[in-house]
């Protein structure tokens, strides 16, 4: 550049040529009235910027420019010129910069707030005959705001009144000059590494919401469609925005695709089924925008169900086999012959909490506001908190059959460790008190190295919600053993595809349902007239149970009984009501406290298997044998084992004639 002169800065003579992404200034020192070229000058390594500036006029020993033409090689671009600084910084006042744009000086003002840690937005627009004359843009602390204290969500305020704002108005030029600039805030600027959390910077672009539709139509959860966006961008401070506002995107998306026609006509559907049937129940929750959101729906048989086996209830909202990826959650539970009965269903459009608490509210209404002795559900953090809020007197478990299934893909090399495998489910499953947990945990982690394993710590501390050893003390009907969760869970799949729409959907559920019913009655037959054989003599106690229980529930007690032969038994105190033994099998070092009154029947165990259960331990079956007590104490009966337990129900629903009541269906 020898006909230019000197090139350097100085910023008296300061050109800024700012393409958006860099400002560089050009300085020249001339002796000679005018110019004729000015070659290409480079905005950064990937733009060159091709500049003409025609008859710019240098006067000798003064320090301003008269006049500077520009022109802009690139028509898509806009490349602005400016008298400005060299020693410019963003994080200082803007106060006198002009830009083309208003959004462009909008984008001034967040580089300005993220480099000082707040968060802007844009405020009071003037305009005349359509276009912007003057903005204003505010610190997101500007005004005071009241907390909703009947919301349901726990909401924190963040503005302070601050009075930090700036000013933007059009000038003779036709830019977009900032004329006022107030920088003093009155609350905490945030740390820079933080700087990146604020609403103002967080954005899901066009191409980062195409990446996003594309795996949502794929049927990924939103979750770990952020996972993946984090993984490829390096970590997620760099995928810009938070998995908050990735759920809420896709959220909206999920909404904005819902084709009004299916989702009406599930729900003409449903209304036809209330109108045939008056306990048909069913509650639907629209969105802003008038689309389906929420829906919920049982039939009166699932009422019925839910009113004798609605002790234990499995919420399962892993199902997102539907055309629009909505969440599929039953509500399941476990009949007298230990096979699946469903209470209700629903599609929910998302995980928060509030969405949680409503199904939740919804489901105790249609079923007379009866909560559950205890739930099951997968480890999901904001199940548990809308568990909290609406069944309060519920026991929160996790499903063991879900929680070893995510935990095998923790494992790594240790999958196809036999032994390991061996002592992480006896953890689960296979501990009969707290201490013998605590030993084998322990052992585990230390054999196997697993001291700094954070998905190992943290699931210790919710061991209390499904180590088997530590819920002895309340009903779950067996789920808590791996081996009843896993067949309850096996077989709930619905036979659904991605393309699946909601009305085929729900027929499809309709269909499932019967063939359960199907299989219940065929049980119920079995029971009417089979019995089973057993090399033992079917008298005294086993007698009894055969009369009693379904044969599901008598194939356990016949497994208890024939444990209870080989117990030794001692007497250790009595007084006038109570006897006291310690029982034990000869191979076994724990010993079970049996205490039994012969004149009420009173009997319990320390195993506390029929509290848990429903049916009586072989330890308690030892003391009742030794006595001679050939039927089961009436208080030991639980009716939900019995065959005869919906007697009641048999005539109602084997003629068709369901009796109406006042749960009528409708739309909220």
């Amino acid at each position: 550049m020898d006909d230019l002169g000197k090139v350097t800065t100085v910023p008296s003579y300061g050109i800024s040529v700012n393409s958006g992404r860099e400002t560089t200034y050009i300085v020249i020192l001339d002796n000679e009235d005018n110019i004729e070229d000015v070659e290409t000058t480079s905005i950064n390594e990937n733009e060159s910027v091709m500049l003409q500036i025609e008859n710019i006029v240098i006067l000798d020993n003064e320090d301003n420019i008269e006049d500077v033409e520009t022109t802009s090689i690139n028509e898509n671009e806009s490349v602005m010129l400016q008298i400005e600084s060299d020693s410019f910084d963003v994080r200082g006042c803007l106060l006198g910069l002009k830009r083309k744009k208003i959004d462009d000086t909008y984008d001034l003002y967040c580089s300005h707030a993220l480099e000082n840690g707040l968060s802007v937005r844009k405020s009071t627009t003037r305009t005349e005959n359509g276009c912007v004359v003057e903005k204003y843009f505010l610190c997101s602390c500007e005004e005071t705001k009241k907390p909703n204290t009947s919301s349901l969500r726990k909401v924190y305020v963040t503005r302070t009144g601050c009075k930090a704002y700036l000013r933007a108005k059009i000038n003779s030029d036709g830019l977009y000059e900032i004329i006022e600039h107030n920088l003093m805030h009155n609350h905490t600027l945030t740390r820079r590494e933080w700087s990146h959390m604020h609403r103002s910077h967080r954005s899901i672009n066009c191409e980062n919401g195409a990446v996003i539709e594309g795996m949502l139509t794929s049927g990924i959860r939103a979750i770990d469609s952020f996972r993946y966006m984090a993984h490829d961008a390096g970590e997620e401070d760099c995928v810009g925005h938070t998995l908050k506002d990735h759920l809420n995107y896709v959220n909206r998306l999920k909404m904005s695709i819902i084709e009004g026609g299916d989702a009406q006509t599930l729900i003409d559907e449903m209304h036809a089924q209330g109108v045939e049937n008056k306990d048909f129940f069913f509650r639907v929750k629209l969105d802003d925008e008038g689309r389906l959101s929420n829906v919920f729906w049982r039939d009166a048989m699932m009422k019925e169900d839910y009113m004798i086996y609605g002790d234990v209830v499995v919420f399962d909202t892993t199902y997102r086999t539907n055309k629009y990826n909505l969440i599929c959650a039953p509500f399941i539970g476990i009949n007298n012959h230990w096979k699946n009965v469903m209470f209700g269903c629903a599609f929910i459009s998302d995980e928060r909490i509030e969405s949680f608490v409503w199904l939740f509210e919804v489901f105790k209404k249609s079923m007379e506001g009866k909560s559950p002795v205890s739930i099951f559900t997968d480890q999901d953090l904001a199940i548990g908190t809308a568990i909290e809020q609406s069944f309060l007197d519920t026991r929160h478990r996790l499903c063991l059959w879900h929680l070893y299934q995510n935990a095998i893909s923790r494992f790594g090399n240790l999958k196809a460790n036999k032994s390991f495998i061996n002592e992480f489910q006896k953890c689960l499953s296979g501990c009969t008190n707290r201490e013998e947990f605590e030993h084998c945990w322990s052992s585990m982690i230390s054999t196997y190295h697993l001291e700094d394993n954070l998905w190992f710590s943290r699931l210790y501390l919710l061991k209390e919600k499904w180590c088997t050893g530590l819920n002895k003390d309340f009903f779950s009907a067996g789920i808590l053993s791996s081996q009843r969760s896993e067949s309850t869970n096996s077989v709930i799949g619905f036979n659904a595809r991605k393309s699946t729409s909601l009305t085929e959907f729900y027929d499809i559920f309709k269909r499932t349902v019967q063939s359960w019913r199907r299989n219940e009655a065929s049980d119920e037959f079995q029971c009417s007239r089979a019995q089973p054989t057993s090399f033992m003599s079917l008298t005294g106690l086993l007698k009894h149970a055969l009369e009693v229980y379904t044969l599901t529930l008598f194939n356990d007690f016949e497994a208890e009984f024939l444990k209870c032969i080989s117990l030794n038994c001692e007497l250790i105190h009595s007084d006038e009501r109570l006897r006291f033994y310690n029982v034990k099998d000869d191979g076994d070092i724990t010993v079970h406290n049996v205490s039994f009154s012969d004149v009420d029947k009173f009997i319990v165990c320390s195993c506390k298997r029929f509290e848990a259960c429903g049916f009586l331990c072989c330890h308690i079956l030892r003391i009742l044998h030794m006595h001679s007590i050939v039927e089961i104490p009436e208080l030991y009966i639980n009716k939900r084992w019995t065959k005869m337990v919906k007697a009641h129900l048999w005539d109602k629903f084997g003629s068709g004639s369901e009796q109406p009541d006042q749960n009528t269906d409708s739309i909220s």
